[in-house]
């Protein structure tokens, strides 16, 4: 999936959220971001996505300043322009304005063409119960298989 290898993923997200549908994005980069990204250092737990003017933005995705940068160097969170098909930013539109959905990134990586690439998700909040089982489930999961072995 990923030409360097590089495959930062939100590890927050499917324990609280429901994943209803992923779509895969661009995101539009400024010079040296991309060469941070390259290096990994990217932190995607707190970030989420919203529409303004019927473009989706992400904001709050830490990308860390590239070490080798000089006065040109990029702002490390700021928000940052996903890009999309029209009839899947509609498609997205419509589930968010329907209510108690919202659109979080699962993943960025390097596709085999060397672009940045997103992998983001239509989901739904979790209540606490619903991640007291997911975190039952997980250690049931985990005994079996150490059972196994």
């Amino acid at each position: 999936m990923s030409k360097d290898g590089i495959y930062i993923k939100n590890r927050k997200a499917r324990f609280n959220y429901e994943i209803l549908d992923s779509f895969e994005a661009g995101i539009k980069l400024v010079g040296t971001e991309i060469k941070s990204v390259r290096q990994g250092k990217v932190s995607l737990p707190e970030s989420y996505c919203y529409f303004k003017d019927q473009e989706l933005f992400i904001k709050n995705m830490n990308i860390a300043e590239y070490d080798h940068g000089n006065i040109y160097n990029h702002e490390p969170a700021r928000e940052r322009k996903l890009l999309l098909h029209k009839r899947e930013l509609k498609k997205l539109e419509e589930e968010v304005n329907k209510g108690n959905r919202t659109i979080v990134a699962l993943s960025l990586y390097i596709n085999s063409k060397g672009l940045a690439k997103m992998k983001i998700a239509l989901a739904q909040g979790k209540k606490l119960h619903d991640k007291r089982n997911s975190l039952k489930e997980k250690s049931l999961k985990r005994e079996m298989d150490r059972a196994m072995r």
